[in-house]
């Protein structure tokens, strides 16, 4: 395989996208993909492949979402799962990997090669399931520019961004006024943005156990894992209520077990730091940086946490995918919404703000760590070496362009995917891919409970690796609400259900059976619902879709 540079990037962003978002144009597609994230990519690259024109609108500038944005460490649960183009792109990263000149800031033979219950670089599958950043926007540059669609940047008009004739989507509206239109849309954002616009119906938030008759979903109560320590008083001065619950401390759980609320899991960015000291940058303490911002960090810290503040799960190169780890870390719990609002309701300048706000957070606690006199010497010491590096998200501060939305809208459609289908307790008749990940949720809330500190939200249920089939009725809405949408990561699912399905693999292989079943519509001038699942079966197993696990 050809290396990827950066010189190549950057001369097929120049070739491919369109960057001008400050005057209106018109543009048409058979069919429009807005969403630039991993399962965007696929999604556009099937439908071109399948001879149909593919516009792909990208609100970041950049390809691949969270798989390019730090999210090295794959989150797969069974790479058995992967087929079509998501197989292409993981083993286009194991090439890559099998070259020596990879290999700038160690050499390969030093890599651990370890990865999430798989070898990191898996010479028997030829896979690769961790990866820098700019390595996978590369791999998804040169799918895409091999592919040939268009990709326009923008973002949609988040109040009039769809004009709809009947039941189907005529164009959908970028915030310059540019409309594009087209036969089929798919929605790949991580937001969910079309349905509203669109008519679809959708959930934020959990439903109660008892809607689905499931027994992970709802109100978690306080559970053991990713839990603060015992003893962690909650108030601005110790043992006295009446000076105010610590920031970011809301007031008692809320709720019984099981029961549903509009509670959003927290989001966070999945750091890529390193330790090369030629490739390092030092953290600065943030502009805005406030103490008090911390004191349930140093107050897990004098009831004895020592470690386990983020993850520093290793890629190659030297580099880290750090994530969320323990009680307090990365994770900005309960900071995603609030009275009347949530992270779907803004509007994307206010997106941008509390992106931002959830970046100084995170470079406030590495800061904080490595610097600050209530920390111990001993943890300062074992944090301090780690820095951003030099050559990730080299137009953005070293920083990732994604925040990790982890959950937000969900479609509601005729069918909803439910922890029993995830357990296959309830088998699924007509597969369109395959998840394998636990059952996850992060905590959404820190509360005030029996007088201490704690989190609430936190779920992991282990499905012990055993792939089951996400359905194509997931994918579509309601016949009634809209004909010519799809919808590979917003899909129709309850809150527990989405924890396993929303891994980024998922996504690419879900995107890519959308905009086959797009693709099958417009060659048969059908709506979405009336696609016969037998033909796109057939299509799907042709292009290396693995839809059923023994």
């Amino acid at each position: 395989m050809k290396r990827i540079t950066s010189l190549t990037l950057t001369a097929f962003m120049i070739s491919f996208m369109s960057t001008d978002c400050t005057s209106a144009a018109d543009f048409t597609a058979d069919v429009v993909v807005y969403g630039d994230a991993s399962g965007g990519v696929t999604a556009a690259i099937q439908a071109t492949r399948m001879g149909k024109t593919a516009l792909l609108v990208s609100p970041y500038g950049h390809l691949g979402g969270m798989t390019s944005s730090g999210l090295g460490w794959s989150d797969i649960g069974n790479d058995a799962i992967l087929g079509g183009i998501s197989r292409e792109f993981y083993q286009r990263i194991y090439h890559y990997y099998q070259k020596p000149d990879a290999w700038k800031w160690e050499d390969a033979s030093s890599f651990a090669n370890k990865g999430q219950g798989v070898p990191a670089l898996n010479k028997k599958t030829q896979l690769a399931s961790t990866f820098e950043p700019k390595v996978a926007e590369a791999v998804f540059d040169s799918m895409a520019r091999t592919a040939g669609f268009r990709i326009l940047q923008g973002r949609l008009d988040l109040t009039q961004g769809v004009v709809k004739e009947g039941k189907r989507i005529k164009t959908i509206r970028l915030e310059n006024g540019t409309e594009i239109s087209g036969k089929m849309f798919i929605d790949a954002s991580y937001e969910g943005d079309l349905l509203p616009l669109a008519g679809v119906s959708f959930m934020v938030g959990r439903e109660a156990n008892a809607a689905f008759s499931e027994t992970a979903n709802g109100n978690a109560g306080v559970a053991a894992k990713n839990q603060l320590p015992n003893g962690i008083d909650p108030y601005i001065v110790k043992n006295d209520a009446s000076s105010g619950r610590l920031p970011g401390l809301q007031g008692v759980i809320g709720g019984e077990k099981g029961s549903a609320d509009s509670r959003l899991q927290a989001y966070c960015y999945r750091m890529c730091l390193t330790h090369h000291p030629d490739n390092r940058l030092k953290i600065e303490k943030p502009k805005d940086y406030d103490e008090t911002s911390y004191e349930i960090l140093f107050r897990a810290i004098e009831v004895g946490q020592k470690n386990n503040f983020f993850k520093l799960s290793p890629l190659p190169n030297r580099k880290t995918d750090s994530n969320n780890e323990g009680g307090i870390s990365t994770d900005f719990i309960g900071q995603n919404y609030g009275d009347g609002w949530n992270w779907t309701t803004l509007g994307h300048g206010d997106r941008e703000k509390l992106a931002a706000k959830h970046r100084d957070w995170q470079l406030g606690l590495i800061w904080t760590l490595q610097n600050h006199p209530r920390v111990p010497q001993k943890i300062r010491e074992f944090y301090q070496p780690w820095g951003l590096p030099k050559d990730e998200f080299v137009d953005h501060g070293h920083w990732p362009y994604q925040l990790y939305v982890r959950e937000a809208r969900r479609m509601k459609s005729d069918f909803v995917m439910t922890e029993a289908h995830c357990k296959k307790l309830t088998p699924i008749d007509d597969p369109v891919g395959l998840g394998a990940y636990s059952l996850d949720s992060h905590n959404t809330q820190r509360v005030v409970h029996d007088g201490m500190v704690k989190n609430e939200g936190d779920i992991q249920v282990s499905l012990s690796g055993k792939p089951y089939g996400i359905s194509y009725r997931a994918l579509i809405p309601k016949s009634t609400e809209c004909e010519n949408l799809l919808v590979p990561w917003a899909l129709s699912s309850t809150h527990i259900a989405f924890g396993s399905i929303r891994m980024e693999p998922v996504f690419m292989i879900l995107g890519q059976s959308a905009a086959t079943a797009a693709s099958i519509a417009i060659e048969q001038q059908q709506s979405v619902q009336e696609v016969e699942y037998a033909k796109l079966r057939a299509r799907l197993l042709a292009d290396g879709q693995i839809l059923t696990f023994p």
